[in-house]
């Protein structure tokens, strides 16, 4: 009577690396898209914290700040950066009644070739700026 033999051949394994690696090799960039998409809503957060701070202040003084990081009476009190560090804030204020408030990407969410920055004004327009396309404002405001 013969025995069956027991256990993976080395070939079997060989298969089963070769699907891995290919799994992995479509996975991680897909992965690594998804985070920076979703690191966009800090951002994004933080644009609307800021204006949302600009229009107490124009309540208060009847103009809007141009100084972000500064404490109340003269400034917004806002950090410069976002909570993690991925974008920097900075305000334009060309005049006393219009601003812009700007989060540019920084550290590893540069590699987000599509959404690198993001504008909101006093209109509240929102705008991306290195956008593959006009259309894509709108993308990355999502």
């Amino acid at each position: 009577m013969i025995s069956k033999m027991r256990g993976v051949t080395l070939i079997e394994l060989m298969v089963v690396i070769v699907v891995l690696a290919i799994l992995a090799s479509i996975a991680v960039p897909s992965y690594r898209n998804y985070l920076l998409r979703s690191n966009r809503t800090e951002a994004m957060r933080a644009l609307m914290r800021a204006q949302t701070e600009q229009e107490k202040f124009f309540l208060q003084f009847n103009q809007y700040s141009d100084d972000l990081t500064s404490a109340p009476p003269t400034g917004l009190g806002l950090p410069a950066t976002t909570d993690t560090g991925k974008f920097s804030i900075t305000l334009s204020r060309p005049t006393t009644t219009t601003f812009t408030v700007t989060a540019t990407a920084a550290g590893q969410q540069v590699q987000d070739k599509a959404c690198k920055s993001f504008t909101i004004n006093q209109a509240g327009t929102r705008g991306a700026k290195n956008s593959v396309d006009a259309n894509n404002i709108a993308a990355c405001w999502r």
